[in-house]
């Protein structure tokens, strides 16, 4: 589990594939390796990857083809800046939100404008991912805690402080750039509840309606 907040800045060094569609992931890193152990769970532009090798600046991951498939870890050049995130400590402040750092897939990033002191950060997404988003809601973008603000059937806007521009790798995102994201979770549960084949799911109208809550 993680927060969303961005510890470091990390630099994708190499991506080796491996036996069964995998890979074997190196990001320079620093500040994520002070108290790293064989096993420990970072987040990598908000994917969950568990630490299996580790040097005085460097560490690697090994990724399976699903989260392949699902994130945009193969889309990034040698030496793209990379959000690091390790695991939230049991006691922490929970500053952001709660990110599982399981991808529900990937973005685009459309623009950017200033808007006084912050920057309006324009995304655009698969409609079905987009039922997922609410206004005011949280989401992650590469592992960002952001709240959105506006959402259409296909997008939706942020707004970012200068201090979150200067501590993640969005400044570097040009128009087309992939993202991976992350809706809320709490947003799919009751979209699995409620929208479920067969009767409607465990959420129903009628249900609603007999428990009292509608008259």
């Amino acid at each position: 589990m993680f927060t969303g907040l961005v510890e470091e800045l990390g630099h994708l060094l190499e991506v080796r594939p491996s036996t069964g569609g995998g890979a074997r992931i190196r990001i320079q890193a620093k500040k994520v390796l002070e108290d790293v152990q064989m096993g420990d769970s970072i987040a990598v532009n908000g994917t969950c990857l568990t630490a299996v090798a580790w040097g005085d600046d460097w560490v690697e991951f090994d990724a399976v083809a699903e989260t392949l498939r699902r994130t945009t870890l193969t889309e990034l050049d040698s030496r793209t800046r990379v959000n690091l995130e390790r695991a939230l400590a049991v006691g922490s402040r929970v500053g952001g939100h709660y990110v599982t750092g399981h991808i529900d897939g990937s973005g685009r990033f459309e623009s950017r404008r200033k808007e006084g002191n912050g920057v309006v950060y324009k995304f655009s997404a698969d409609p079905t991912l987009m039922l997922l988003v609410a206004a005011k809601g949280s989401i992650a973008v590469d592992g960002i805690s952001l709240t959105v603000v506006d959402v259409s059937d296909d997008a939706f806007t942020v707004w970012i402080v200068p201090h979150t521009e200067s501590a993640t790798n969005l400044s570097a995102l040009k128009p087309g750039d992939s993202v991976n994201l992350e809706t809320d979770i709490l947003a799919k549960y009751v979209a699995r509840m409620v929208c479920r084949t067969g009767e409607g799911g465990s959420v129903t109208m009628n249900k609603l309606q007999e428990a009292g809550f509608l008259s």
